[in-house]
C-alpha cells in the first residue's frame, strides 16, 4: 500500500467536499476546484470525522502508481481552497523591474524590449516595492506553473547572480575570468 495514499485527508472548517462517481468538488473560503477520479480509485467521504480516504478498486500496477499522486492532489485541493498557496519571486539586477497593468504583468530585466504576461483566471499577483512579484491561488499546479514562466523569462545566472529568483534561493556563484 502506498505511504502517502493511504494518509487520512482531513477537512478543515469552512470547506466543502463534494462527491460524485467521476468528480470531487473542494469549495472554501479562497476559491474553488474540481478534479477528475481516475478510474482505478475511489473516494470515500466520512461525515462524522470530516475526512476523506482514497481508496484502490484493484491492485494492477497503474492503480498503484496513481494512488499516492491522486491523494497529494486532493489534498493540494483542501489545503488551497482554505488557505491558498503562495510564491515569492525576486528581481536582481540593475534596472530590473516589474509593473502590473490589469491582467498583464510587465518586466524589464535586461532585453530592450519589456516581456509582457497574461495573469490566467484563478492567479492573482501583486508587485511589491518593483522588485519583488507575489504570486498567489488556489490551484498549486498553476501558481508553479506561472511562477516557472516568469522565472525563465530571465534565470538567474551564477557570475553576477542576477536574474529572476525565487526569495530565499540561493545561487551558487562562479569565479569569472582571471587575468594574467
Amino acid at each position: 500500500m502506498s505511504r502517502i495514499g493511504k494518509q487520512i485527508i482531513k477537512i478543515p472548517a469552512g470547506v466543502n467536499v463534494e462527491l460524485t462517481e467521476i468528480n470531487v468538488k473542494v469549495k472554501g473560503p479562497k476559491g474553488e476546484i474540481a478534479r477528475d477520479i481516475p478510474s482505478c480509485l475511489s473516494v470515500v467521504f466520512n461525515k462524522d470525522e470530516n475526512t476523506l480516504q482514497i481508496l484502490r478498486k484493484t491492485e494492477n500496477i497503474t492503480s498503484r502508481e496513481i494512488h499516492g499522486l491522486f491523494r497529494s492532489l486532493v489534498s493540494n485541493m483542501v489545503i488551497g481552497s482554505s488557505i491558498g498557496f503562495t510564491k515569492v519571486l525576486e528581481l536582481k539586477g540593475v534596472g530590473y523591474k516589474a509593473n502590473i497593468d490589469k491582467t498583464t504583468l510587465n518586466l524589464s530585466v535586461g532585453y530592450t524590449h519589456p516581456i509582457k504576461i497574461e495573469v490566467p483566471e484563478g492567479i492573482q499577483i501583486s508587485v511589491e516595492s518593483n522588485t519583488i512579484i507575489k504570486i498567489s491561488g488556489v490551484n498549486k499546479e498553476k501558481v508553479g506553473l506561472i511562477a516557472q514562466q516568469i522565472r525563465s523569462k530571465r534565470p538567474p545566472e551564477p557570475y553576477k547572480g542576477k536574474g529572476v529568483l525565487y526569495q530565499g534561493e540561493v545561487i551558487q556563484r562562479k569565479v569569472g575570468k582571471s587575468s594574467k
